[in-house]
């Protein structure tokens, strides 16, 4: 496969509002990783990187102003909104690069063999439809594979709607070779071991054009079977990673590229803190590594403690958010059980202790949940509140496959059976009828007015 040449591309995002919480297409870096270390040629093309825009002469820079801390705004422009949303009153806008600059990209690049595309959201789903688009008018005849959340979620719709000509679900690592074996006629190893996620390669960052923060990953998939998640839904099983060998990867893109900031995207991060997060978070304070750490997911609260909380802070981990989602007992129990009211309580306590401050823990509180009454989200505001931690309110987005997806179905006031556009979160497409948008407004203002009363920033 030494002559085969295989780029993989990363669309836009098409939404009312997106935010670049270090955001990196990192199963596509990692299937660069195995098909670069298989023999084959691979360039990373990433329609959200603005980095790239300052690349291509001639071409305005679609760069924004980032944060210290690796994240900030996406390059954006408003764009017409696709039929199904019409009805909305909102802007809709294209995040990353301009098409220019992509066409530019693809213009002045080698023809591949072929194209892997990610998806994230099912409900960008325009954007991958373009990206492939802008791939077929570049490159006629070139195949397109499709693998990511929305080509697992939803893989018929992505077989009809998005133009490639394979869908991929699940795990690429595992469907892939034998899809490329099929396409190129000979046989392809990866070379790995899908249960040891320590024999996985380092994902292929090097390709990136913007590199001030990295993604972690410690673990894959989650134990808990929360009935929101999809997380048992793309991945399979939960698998973990040795603590040391996670420290040696940190140190890695730290001396090799200078990153300083990396954000921890697992679904389980806290999860058997004893064996797994406590090693981790020691070995890095042993090892003197000048790093701020981020943790944009929910982490788990049932297994914080004094030490553990100290091990935090010490590992400078600034930014946390923990998933409490509600406040009401029977539906934390109906919901997956994967924490109490009292746990949250002792937990913000032991932070507190450990030096973080009330505008540091940010608590999520799931809202728009089928049949969830409005006293529901606000004794949730309130309970944080009291407790000295920041509520943040998360909204519901219907997922398919998930165990209250068939709930979801039946409080729906859009399509969400048919139209992946209607997933997403800002339409708060399960909110009870009688909740209106001033309602759910005042609840939002309740949340800033908590932010304010504690002197939140």
């Amino acid at each position: 496969m030494q002559n085969k040449k295989i780029y993989l591309l990363n669309p836009w995002i098409h939404d009312f509002s997106a935010y670049d919480f270090w955001v990196k297409p990192l199963g596509l870096l990692t299937l660069a990783a195995f098909l670069r270390r298989a023999g084959f040629k691979v360039q990373v093309i990433d329609c959200l990187d603005p980095g790239l825009a300052v690349r291509v002469p001639g071409v305005p820079s679609g760069s924004r102003k980032r944060q210290d801390c690796g994240c900030g705004k996406f390059p954006s422009e408003e764009i017409p909104k696709p039929e199904a949303l019409r009805p909305i009153r909102k802007r809709y806008r294209r995040y990353g690069l301009s098409p220019n600059v992509l066409r530019e990209i693809l213009a002045t690049t080698d023809r591949p063999d072929l194209v892997l595309v990610g998806s994230m959201m099912t409900y960008w789903y325009p954007g991958v439809v373009e990206a492939i688009g802008e791939v077929r008018t570049a490159w006629p005849g070139v195949p397109v594979f499709l693998g990511g959340n929305y080509a697992t979620l939803c893989p018929e719709h992505a077989r009809t709607f998005s133009g490639a000509d394979v869908v991929i679900a699940g795990d690429g690592e595992f469907a892939l070779p034998a899809a490329l074996g099929d396409l190129f006629g000979a046989r392809v190893d990866f070379d790995f071991d899908g249960s040891d996620l320590d024999s996985y390669p380092y994902p292929a960052l090097d390709l990136m054009g913007r590199l001030d923060a990295v993604p972690i990953l410690t673990s894959r998939g989650c134990p808990y079977r929360c009935s929101y998640c999809a997380s048992k839904l793309l991945n399979r099983g939960f698998r973990m990673r040795d603590p040391m060998r996670v420290v040696d990867e940190i140190e890695h893109w730290g001396r090799t590229r200078g990153v300083r900031n990396f954000a921890f995207y697992d679904d389980a991060l806290l999860v058997n803190s004893t064996d797994r997060a406590a090693p981790m978070l020691e070995e890095i304070v042993r090892r003197g590594l000048e790093a701020n750490f981020h943790c944009p997911n929910g982490l788990h609260l049932r297994e914080m403690t004094p030490r553990l909380a100290k091990l935090l802070f010490g590992a400078g981990f600034r930014t946390i958010r923990f998933g409490f989602e509600t406040a009401s007992a029977a539906r934390q129990a109906a919901t997956g059980g994967k924490v109490t009211t009292e746990e949250l309580r002792q937990s913000v306590a032991y932070l507190q202790e450990a030096g973080y401050g009330q505008a540091d823990i940010g608590v999520y509180l799931l809202c728009g949940l089928p049949g969830q009454e409005s006293p529901e989200i606000e004794a949730g505001i309130d309970l944080v509140r009291r407790l000295g931690a920041k509520p943040i309110l998360a909204e519901y987005s219907p997922i398919p496959g998930t165990p209250l997806w068939d709930e979801a179905l039946r409080h729906a006031r859009y399509d969400i059976g048919k139209e992946p556009l209607f997933h997403n979160n800002s339409l708060l497409p399960c909110l009870r009828s009688d909740i209106s948008t001033a309602d759910f407004q005042a609840l939002k203002s309740r949340t800033r007015l908590a932010l304010q009363e504690k002197g939140f920033h």
